[in-house]
This record gives C-alpha cells, structure tokens and sequence, in this order.
C-alpha cells in the first residue's frame, strides 16, 4: 500500500468514524429541553451531514487498496495481519448496506434494527482498523511473513498471481 492509500483510508476512517460517534453522541445520549424538539443538539444535523459526505470517500479509499493490498495479501498467504484484516473485510459489506439501508427504510423497526447494525458493525471495523495498524507497525519491516517462491508455487493458483511487493 503506497502512502496515498494509506492516508485516505486512514483519514477518510478517521472522519467517518468521528462524524459517526458525534451523531451518535448527540442523537441517542443528549435529550433536549423542549420535549417537542426534532433533535437533540444543534450540532446533530452537522454531524449527519457530515457523515454522509465523508462515508462515500470512505467507501472510494477502501476500494483503492482492495485488489493491491487487500486481494494480494489474501492470495499470497501473508499471515500478518490476516485475523485484523478479515475482521474488517467481514464488517465492511453489511457496514455500507446498512448505512445505506437507513436512509431509505421507514418501518421503525426495520429502521432500528439497520442502526443497530450500522453502530455495532462500524464499532467493529474501527477496532479492526486500529488492531491492523498497530499489527502491522509492530512488525514493520518484517518480510519475513511473506510467502517465499517456493511456497507460492505450492499452493493451487498461487502461480498466476504475481507476489506481494515489498511496501504493500
């Protein structure tokens, strides 16, 4: 992964998480004094706005570094980091079409159950995202995880897939 992946993923996650938890903040944990009042804090439109502008980014920096990075690490059989990584890889699907979901659902209990998820599971990917990097920064410069050409050539379909470049 170049620097430029790396610094949208992390920025972009950064600000989508932020966003996320200041909506949540505001939404589910302040009430507010007038009890025919639409929102709870005057910030909690900023902070779905804002959460829908950034998460599309997101979105855009994970599909950067899916086939380079995320695609080329599964197929060589790099151990380091696999476990953080597939957590993130299982959370991001139903992360996205949940949060998709709950901006067109009505049925209130549908609805309640999308925001669950999308709470719970963007929970979980930022705490992946957080063991991957701390994973992976305690054994920088490492590449002795990286599968050597005799082992590549052992494993089915290894062989087309040309071997994780150093940096990735």
């Amino acid at each position: 992964m170049n620097r430029f992946e790396r610094w949208s993923v992390w920025l972009t996650a950064a600000a989508t998480t932020l966003t996320g938890i200041g909506l949540l903040y505001t939404k589910y944990f302040l009430t507010s004094a007038d009890p025919w009042a639409v929102i709870n804090h005057p910030l909690q439109p900023a902070f779905l706005k804002a959460h829908i502008i950034v998460s599309p980014l997101f979105i855009f920096a994970l599909g950067l570094v899916a086939t380079r990075h995320v695609w080329n690490h599964y197929r060589a059989g790099l151990e380091r980091g696999r476990q953080s990584g597939l957590v993130m890889v299982l959370a991001v699907a139903p992360l996205v079409l949940s949060g998709y979901l709950i901006q067109v659902i009505t049925h209130i209990g549908w609805l309640r159950a999308m925001a669950v998820a999308h709470i719970v599971l963007g929970l979980i990917f930022s705490a992946g995202l957080t063991w991957h990097r701390l994973v992976a920064k305690s054994q920088s410069g490492a590449r002795h995880d990286v599968p050597s050409a005799a082992t590549r050539e052992r494993r089915p379909g290894a062989a087309q897939h040309p071997a994780v470049a150093p940096g990735d």
